[in-house]
């Protein structure tokens, strides 16, 4: 017989879930950092992520780590996959800087425009369909469908209240229901749903997914103030909303469908909402200071950002030495 995982699966089958985790965890990194970080240091920075940070985090919380026995909860991954890569995401778009053209002097944004909404639009609802398989599959079987139906349900809700209230916000707030807010709405209810999305009711999920996008709408203009930018809003969506869904449990668990203490809002006190703070700022700052000593070494050693002159001309050309669209450059250049 093969080997058994501790889940009670095969270990190559337990392992290739894990694998997706990680790989998702170390591609979020690249959206914060994209259209001026060089090849050569995506790579170095994947492999040491998912070599080292996410392994570790993932001990922690996941593998009977110091955070598992003090209970803290995190069911698919909010802080495992998403405060890791989104914290990650933040310091090295930090380290790498601005695009360029992004900020006036005066510190005010301008807006770049993404190539293409629709695909935008088509990938985020490939996702949507995606955390099907990433939210009731951390259920490693269908032992219980009551409860996997239920983590499906919840997971859905949080997308769709996602969606329409950071619609809403963006709506009120600059004049026109912005698309490109609205997809990375449904993204943060995704998110912040994904730590507690067995454990909280399907009512509790519209609370959970709602304040998601409304507060990666406020983290967008957060970001732009402090001047750092983020071209596809990894940080709002990944990093502050992987923190919110894993506070999220300390607010809404309840013990009768499976949490290890019932949250605040059931009679359980600040003491789960305590443990769910500590352990998710603890991975966001440890993710933090072990990112940011791997970019800063990549970028002494082999440099972390393209030139100018490759940025405008596209990373495809200078990174890759071929167009993704062929013939734009030599129509550029007419």
């Amino acid at each position: 017989m093969g080997a058994e995982s501790s889940a009670g699966l095969p270990l190559y089958a337990f392992w290739m879930f894990q694998c997706a985790f990680c790989g998702a965890a170390a591609t979020i990194v690249a959206g914060g950092m994209a259209e001026r970080m060089r090849f050569p240091a995506y790579l170095a920075y994947s492999f040491l992520i998912s070599a080292f940070v996410y392994p570790l985090v993932g001990h922690w919380i996941w593998g009977g780590g110091w955070l598992a026995k003090l209970q803290f909860f995190d069911f698919a991954g909010s802080t495992v996959v998403h405060a890791v890569g989104g914290s990650a995401a933040l310091i090295g778009t930090i380290i790498l800087g601005p695009r360029a053209g992004k900020f006036n002097e005066d510190g005010s944004p301008n807006m770049i425009a993404g190539h293409n909404i629709p695909l935008v639009s088509l990938g985020v609802f490939v996702l949507w369909f995606g955390w099907f398989g990433f939210n009731p599959g951390s259920a490693l079987g269908l032992n219980d469908p009551e409860a996997v139906s239920r983590i499906a349900i919840n997971t859905n809700l949080a997308a769709a209240t996602g969606a329409i209230a950071a619609m809403i916000t963006a709506w009120a707030r600059f004049g026109k229901p912005d698309l490109a807010l609205t997809m990375n709405g449904a993204l943060a209810g995704l998110v912040a749903i994904t730590a507690g999305c067995a454990v909280v009711t399907p009512g509790a999920s519209i609370y959970i997914g709602a304040f998601g996008g409304v507060l990666c709408v406020f983290a967008v203009s957060w970001l732009d103030r402090l001047r750092i930018d983020d071209p596809v809003g990894a940080v709002p969506v990944h990093c502050f909303n992987g923190i919110w869904g894993t506070l999220a449990v300390g607010f809404f668990s309840q013990k009768v469908l499976g949490a290890p203490n019932n949250g605040l809002f059931y009679g359980g006190g600040l003491a789960p909402l305590g443990i769910q703070a500590l352990g998710t700022f603890v991975v966001a700052l440890f993710t933090i200071a072990a990112m940011g000593l791997v970019f800063k070494t990549i970028d002494a050693l082999s440099g972390l950002r393209v030139t100018e002159e490759e940025e405008l001309r596209g990373l495809d050309i200078g990174e890759h030495g071929m167009e993704s669209y062929s013939g734009f450059e030599v129509f550029l250049t007419e």
